[in-house]
């Protein structure tokens, strides 16, 4: 083979991959190109096969049909060990560090090197800091990772890969948990791997970061590819509408909406404190409002919706809820009082993985489904699938486990599970991250149509545009503390609410 031939081979290539999961065919002969120092995008729907196509590459499945390729020579995947030797390193959603262990440890976890037998952390540190210049980052290879913030988690996950030798990373949706500053920084490490001729699978729901970033996009959809594409020569519309299998107007932009904003409270919160991030916080929520809350990260928006619903204690303050005064310590007292909470990370906080999507669906609601201590088991069939029905969620049937779900799909049982207890006040923290376009819109609507129904609802989100989108109000944090209260109609666009955040006057 010349060297021009060489250049021309991919360093990863794909092709008619299928995969089953029992008689559900998740892959159907779907392929792949991946060239040397590209960042390629890859892009669907949930349940499109992204996870899927990714855990076939990362050697966690095995395909039933279908050729791998590494710079043109057949391999099979078959364990993470063997596409760790291929050459493929995978940072994923969910961090896989050890918060106790420190950042060079968690660099060379079950790769340690050793001296005399013995596990050598002053060569680990050594080594992860050599590997940290060459990302030309800086992190003190020798602090415990759990004292760190999430950006630092990100770019450990990275080293860790790149310790193996990685010449493919993948990574997927790597700036769900960063800040907008954190990510920027992201996108320059990005860039400078690319120029060292790393290539990059890149699997986001952000359009703005995909048209930033990559070089080509391949859309999958019901476990095909429907298209590679550079992302000079399509639109975003085209990609958005590839993606979700129809037009999508203007389910993402504001609507004013005609809320009561001369109605007594739904809830009031005064001189609320918890914690070092919850200080001395005064708001309200008028029935049929959608109050957004922005801020950077530790600004203290996630401390406050553990504190309104009862997971953190409060230390000073006052609720009240339709004008009576309520006590919450607990989320038992929150739930009793009218609250319900979609928590930041559903896979940990918000559902209960090894259960199935119906479990999951009645964990707040057998008191609805409970007789004489008993649970009626066709009343909670019945229940559970009038939410999935309601909910539009997408499972083979009610009793499958809801680890096996897409991402938009677990995301839906969290909400249904808990609009299933019908609160009087919903707090949403995050509650687009990692979701398709299409869910998004579908999470969008629902938050409009349970406020238009007299509700409140509390949402956090580092995503602008659906914030700016959702909300009638937004409060801004700044350090534990409200910065500025902003009606909707007052903020231009995203780089004013941008503003507001930075506190840039």
């Amino acid at each position: 083979m010349t060297t021009s031939q060489a250049v021309d081979v991919p360093v990863l290539e794909a092709t008619g991959l299928v995969k089953y999961y029992g008689t559900v065919e998740a892959l159907r002969g779907v392929d792949f190109e991946l060239r040397r120092g590209e960042v390629h995008a890859l892009a669907g729907g949930n349940g499109a096969g992204k996870s899927t196509l990714m855990k076939i590459l990362q050697g966690v499945h095995a395909q039933d049909a279908g050729e791998v390729l590494i710079e043109g020579h057949p391999v099979r995947l078959g364990s993470i060990a063997a596409a760790r030797a291929a050459g493929i390193g995978m940072v994923f959603q969910e961090f896989s560090l050890v918060p106790t262990l420190t950042v060079a440890q968690n660099v060379f976890l079950n790769a340690e090197p050793r001296r005399a037998g013995l596990i050598d952390d002053r060569e680990a540190s050594r080594r992860a800091r050599t590997i940290f210049a060459d990302m030309g980052v800086a992190i003190d290879p020798n602090a415990v990772i759990g004292r760190l913030g999430t950006a630092y988690w990100q770019l450990t996950e990275i080293a860790k890969a790149l310790a193996q030798n990685a010449r493919v990373l993948i990574l997927d949706e790597p700036t769900a948990s960063l800040a907008r500053h954190e990510s920027e920084a992201l996108f320059a490490l990005i860039g400078r791997l690319k120029a060292r001729g790393i290539s990059i699978i890149y699997i986001s729901h952000r359009m703005d970061e995909v048209y930033r970033i990559a070089d080509r996009i391949t859309i999958l959809r019901d476990g095909r590819r429907l298209f590679t594409r550079k992302l000079s020569e399509v639109t975003p519309e085209t990609v958005v509408e590839g993606i979700v299998g129809r037009e999508i107007g203007g389910e993402l932009a504001y609507r004013p909406r005609a809320w009561p904003q001369a109605a007594e409270p739904l809830l009031e919160v005064r001189g609320l404190s918890a914690g070092p991030r919850v200080k001395d916080i005064s708001f309200s929520v008028r029935a049929g409002e959608v109050l957004g809350l922005a801020g950077l990260m530790g600004s203290g928006r996630t401390e406050l919706a553990r504190a309104l619903f009862g997971v953190d204690r409060p230390s000073s303050g006052e609720m009240r809820i339709r004008g009576r005064d309520v006590r919450i310590a607990s989320p038992a007292d929150a739930m009793a009082a009218g609250l319900a909470f979609i928590p930041e990370d559903r896979r940990v906080q918000g559902l209960v993985l090894d259960h199935s999507v119906s479990e999951n669906l009645m964990l707040p609601l057998l008191s609805k489904v409970t007789r004489h201590g008993l649970i009626g088991k066709s009343g909670a069939a019945a229940l559970s699938a009038r939410l999935i029905e309601r909910f539009h969620i997408k499972a083979p049937h009610p009793e499958h486990p809801v680890r096996l779900l897409s991402g938009g799909n677990q995301q839906k049982v969290v909400i249904a599970k808990w609009l299933g207890t019908d609160p009087d006040i919903l707090i949403m923290d995050e509650p687009t991250a990692g979701v398709d376009i299409g869910t998004k819109t579908e999470i969008v609507e629902m938050i409009r149509a349970f406020a238009d129904a007299g509700k409140g609802v509390i949402v956090i989100s580092s995503e602008y545009p659906e914030l700016l989108a959702v909300s009638d109000t937004i409060l801004v944090l700044r350090d534990g503390a409200v910065a500025v209260r902003l009606p909707r109609g007052e903020i231009e666009d995203e780089a004013a609410l941008e503003l507001a955040v930075q506190g840039v006057e």
